[in-house]
């Protein structure tokens, strides 16, 4: 198989052959900011099996989308740190990979291609699904999904309603409204927008590659509906191949721990406004966190910090109301299952504070990026509206007051520099930034 395989690359999801991929390697850094042309670099080309190891794509075709195996396999994604002789797919236990990524093979842009799914969790949800209709320990997984209750029902329907959604496991669905839905419809990149609620423009494949999607990580789905570009916290979604997404290039916030003091405390400043936005925004959408880690925050290049990891994110519409979850009896299947464990099972919508993603970061993410950096009294006001903000226990006023206090205690210790390329030089001229 030749690199002219690109031009047919939607192929790729179908069938159990084994697949290759010619990797161009680079000898630019990866944290450059653009990658040097390829003219002007010597090339090694090699070639591996990347089917089964890397994007999934061999076992079946619902895996996640198609949009951007094209770019793989054109080789308009080089991941540039794969220098050595010998080149392999990327450790397994790594969850995402730094690379550059073409429109045009000529002009290159930093990119992310983060797993979906670890590959240990790709394992077990393989196995529950041969094991789920008796067959072998390698199956036809796509054949497997087909043929399930809730596919067929997917299948028969015209538009994307809660009840053909309840009983998956992200929070993202926990209790969903017709309206949120319909905008998963509308926005879904993976097939041409037709501009409807209706899904009469999906073709089959479009249906399983949606539900799979939905069932595994609701992430790619909230970075396609929520887009950057409009204002939302979240990076810009490139596309999906196998159970790969590839977005724009992050930074974790965690690397950020060791800043500055400026820089903490504008970066504190700023997940403090984003938590904000999730609670307030002109969509009257309420989102939420089941659990926070630094790593589920990023910051670009220029400063900006945004959501890195939605996968965590819960959905509740405020406008329309949402559709209270049945029991797990009631609902549950293979998709249930396909990532944790079948019996898992989410908090009613109804028992969410509005204060919990501002408890869980002011205890469990703030402290680490905000000790110790600034001089007494500063740094002991900051620690005591910490403690009152990560109080978990605490009234949602009194959560929200501690947060307010905290957003003030900042705003004046961040610095108007280039090193805030976001908000400079709007920052010398508008107090606003």
């Amino acid at each position: 198989m030749g690199p002219r395989l690109g031009p047919k690359a939607a192929s790729v999801c179908q069938g159990p052959w084994l697949l290759l991929l010619w990797v161009s390697a680079l000898s630019c850094c990866v944290s450059s900011l653009a990658s040097p042309s390829p003219s002007l670099v010597p090339r090694i080309r090699t070639s591996y099996n990347i089917g089964r190891t890397f994007l999934g794509l061999d076992k079946c075709n619902a895996c996640i989308g198609t949009s951007i195996c094209k770019k793989f396999f054109k080789e308009e994604i080089r991941f540039d740190s794969w220098l050595a002789s010998h080149l392999g797919p990327p450790p397994d236990h790594l969850p995402s990979y730094p690379a550059n990524y073409s429109d045009d093979s000529k002009t290159w842009r930093p990119v992310e291609v983060s797993r979906l799914v670890s590959k240990q969790q790709s394992d077990i949800s393989d196995r529950r699904i041969c094991a789920s209709a008796a067959a072998p320990k390698t199956c036809s997984i796509e054949r497997i999904l087909r043929k399930t209750g809730r596919f067929q029902k997917w299948l028969q329907a015209k538009r994307l309603t809660p009840d053909l959604v309840q009983g998956l496991p992200t929070p993202f669905l926990r209790c969903p409204s017709q309206r949120l839905l319909d905008r998963v419809v509308r926005r879904y990149a993976e097939v041409a927008d037709a501009g409807s609620i209706f899904m009469d423009h999906f073709t089959d494949r479009d249906k399983l590659r949606l539900l799979y999607t939905l069932a595994v990580n609701a992430h790619p789905i909230l970075l396609q509906i929520f887009p950057g570009a409009e204002g939302w916290p979240l990076p810009k979604y490139l596309g999906s191949c196998g159970r790969f997404l590839v977005s724009t290039s992050t930074s974790p916030l965690k690397e950020f721990y060791g800043a500055a003091p400026d820089q903490a405390a504008d970066l504190a400043y700023q997940l403090l406004g984003v938590l904000e936005s999730l609670r307030n925004n002109d969509l009257n959408y309420f989102f939420y966190f089941t659990h926070v880690d630094a790593g589920m925050f990023g910051i670009f290049n220029n400063g900006h910090l945004f959501i890195r990891d939605a996968s965590a994110l819960g959905v509740i519409d405020r406008q329309e109301g949402s559709q209270a979850a049945v029991g797990p009896e009631e609902s549950q299947d293979i998709f249930s299952c396909l990532v944790s464990g079948c019996q898992a099972q989410l908090p009613s919508c109804n028992a969410i504070p509005e204060t919990q993603s501002l408890a869980l970061v002011c205890r469990q993410v703030l402290p680490h990026l905000l000790q110790g950096k600034f001089p007494s009294p500063v740094q002991d006001e900051i620690d005591t509206a910490l403690a009152q903000c990560g109080e978990e226990a605490s009234p949602d006023p009194q959560v929200l007051g501690a947060a307010s206090r905290l957003k003030d205690i900042l705003r004046p210790l961040r610095t108007c520099d280039p090193r805030f390329a976001y908000r400079y030089p709007d920052c010398k001229y508008n107090d606003k930034f």
